[in-house]
């Protein structure tokens, strides 16, 4: 087992007691009892609007859930590792935490798909440094976050001008992590999104040496607890059917979704007023091409080494919501 997903089994554990312990503190221990629902997110996209507005409260109250309990995750893996042991229910991540997930054998299933532009980063040089493309990549420092979708697009990145992870030295930090040593010159070129890159190149006058858009954009993806999805498929539905309402209304009000955004991680609105309007939003069923090509990268990070065994995403699918 690779070191990604061997870490993520043994902080499985930790992970789901400290989610426990915040469903506590809301009155709701690990993992749904009766027709209660614990929500997972983090400080973006669709469901960080969703808890910060209460928006799904009425029409889930409506489906008979209830409650609706929130639990905060800095970053994909960790919600995935809470997912695994029943903390929590439903959450959304990238491309990639869910490959090590299955990897690790956790029981999640895929239940949804947001598709990417790839508008929202990139990967990105100093101002001052001395590369033009990505084949001048060799030999250099580029950063990414191991086990996130950036990993992928670092990739499908290189290998789109003939180079492996190998050609180069990975570097593996979070994105405040990476944002210092990007700044202090610490790394030749990082893979990155919104806002970061945004401010990378407004505040640094970062150079862009590919857009995610040209590597083909990506999806995100909805998981769910593999418990949850097989005894609760209505309410899985239902839940799915009220976040891409969110995910519409979300689309239709980006300055608004800033705001909230800007409360919540402290950064600039005027900033994220620019970066919500290349964000994507629109949460929809499952679909043959987005999982198609999810399975490509399993095939790729298979042929690298990345994981240590071929699975099936087709295996970890649930199609009980149509729309």
């Amino acid at each position: 087992m690779t070191a990604i997903a061997d870490r993520f089994s043994r902080r499985g554990l930790l992970v789901a007691g400290a989610a426990s312990a915040a469903l506590a503190a809301c009155g709701q221990g690990s993992g749904s009892t009766g027709k209660g629902v614990n929500l997972a997110f983090q400080k973006n996209g669709v469901m960080l609007v969703a808890q910060t507005r209460g928006s799904l409260v009425e029409p889930l109250k409506a489906a008979g859930i209830t409650p609706l309990n929130w639990v905060e995750f800095p970053s994909g893996p960790p919600l995935l590792e809470a997912m695994a042991v029943g903390s929590v229910d439903l959450g959304l991540t990238g491309d990639t935490p869910p490959i090590f997930a299955q990897v690790a054998n956790a029981p999640i299933k895929y239940v949804a798909q947001v598709r990417l532009s790839g508008k929202a980063g990139g990967i990105i040089t100093p101002k001052g440094s001395s590369l033009q493309s990505l084949k001048d990549l060799k030999g250099k420092k580029l950063c990414f976050t191991r086990g996130s979708s950036a990993h992928n697009s670092a990739v499908i990145a290189l290998q789109s001008v003939g180079l492996t992870l190998a050609d180069v030295e990975a570097v593996n930090l979070g994105p405040a992590d990476a944002a210092a040593a990007f700044a202090q010159g610490g790394i030749d070129a990082w893979v990155i999104w919104d806002p970061y890159y945004s401010l990378a190149i407004r505040d640094q006058g970062a150079r862009v040496l590919s857009g995610l858009d040209q590597l083909g954009g990506g999806a995100s993806f909805l998981l769910a607890n593999a418990k949850f999805a097989e005894t609760r498929p209505e309410d899985l539905k239902a839940l799915l059917s009220a976040i891409a309402k969110e995910g519409e209304w979300c689309a239709a009000n980006t300055d608004a979704v800033a705001e909230i955004s800007a409360k919540a991680s402290g950064l600039e609105l005027e900033l994220l007023k620019d970066t919500m309007k290349r964000t994507d939003f629109k949460v929809e069923p499952l679909t043959d091409d987005v999982l198609a090509a999810q399975q490509a990268t399993v095939d790729r990070f298979t042929q690298l080494g990345i994981i240590p065994k071929k699975i099936s995403i087709n295996d970890a699918a649930w199609r009980g919501w149509t729309g």
